[in-house]
């Protein structure tokens, strides 16, 4: 049968322009939410780069008041630090935890948020970054633990111990955090040569970052983020990466605490000499 043509000023739509009209809002639609996702991913970069900034800072506050930096706290350990008696970023049990990884078989080289009074906790006592899924994106935390180039005494350990910080003087740098630019080439103390080095072993006193939206999901499982949390003292960061990226998806957020900042604000302060 003939389709039926529209009679002058009749109403209503034929199916091809209503399917035309359905085709243009969809388009529409899509574009809308396509904007508004990326706006919500570009809000939580910065709210993310914010609380760690707000981290760093809480974190230098801490080593004003107290006259050392504090260990990582663990996931069982309720957003505390955990650090024996002289100091030692170690349980009771004598497993330490500088760098993360999993010491004991609990997830350690977290940010101590209870010890430093951040202002924002999950129900574990921890702090988030923007995305909020705890476990997986609390906000995670690593110390020096060597140190090199000391003039005089060299008592570790140096940075968690405000006496032996103090003794030590300021001359002594620290000598195991490292950032690399890639994963490639790396091993548990070295980034592989200097080319891949951001930042050397004597410069970096403390390292705080997150581990980004695909913590939640693909649990980042890129080389480079993995790298973050093998539990050494080597750590990647670079410029976020799609999953057809070499080394994977990257999307983790990083700031650091050089040792010349540290001395400086306890300088500063009156805390050292």
């Amino acid at each position: 049968m003939r389709a039926r043509q529209r009679l002058p000023g009749s109403a209503g739509f034929s199916l091809v322009e209503l399917a035309i009209v359905l085709l243009v809002v969809t388009l529409m639609l899509s574009s809308l939410l396509y904007t508004l996702s990326a706006q919500t991913e570009q809000r939580n970069f910065e709210d993310t780069r914010r609380r760690l900034e707000q981290a760093r800072e809480l974190v230098l506050a801490f080593a004003i008041v107290n006259g050392r930096l504090p260990c990582p706290a663990r996931a069982n350990s309720a957003g505390v630090e955990v650090r024996n008696a002289a100091g030692e970023c170690k349980d009771a049990a004598n497993v330490e935890d500088y760098y993360g990884g999993t010491p004991g078989g609990v997830v350690g080289g977290l940010l101590p948020a209870a010890t430093i009074g951040y202002p924002t906790l999950d129900a574990g006592g921890f702090a988030l970054d923007a995305w909020q899924a705890a476990p997986q994106n609390r906000i995670r935390y690593a110390v020096a633990k060597l140190i090199t180039n000391c003039s005089g005494t060299s008592t570790l350990p140096h940075f968690e111990n405000a006496t032996n910080l103090k003794g030590n003087g300021i001359s002594c740098q620290p000598n195991d955090l490292l950032i690399c630019k890639s994963a490639t080439g790396i091993t548990p103390i070295a980034c592989g040569g200097s080319a891949n080095q951001i930042m050397s072993q004597s410069l970096v006193a403390a390292v705080i970052f997150s581990t980004g939206k695909n913590a939640t999901t693909t649990g980042g499982t890129g080389a480079d983020e993995l790298a973050n949390l093998n539990g050494d003292q080597i750590f990647v960061f670079h410029p976020p990466a799609p999953s057809g990226a070499a080394n994977g998806e990257f999307d983790d957020q990083f700031t650091w605490i050089t040792v010349g900042e540290l001395y400086g604000k306890l300088i500063a302060a009156g805390v050292l000499p």
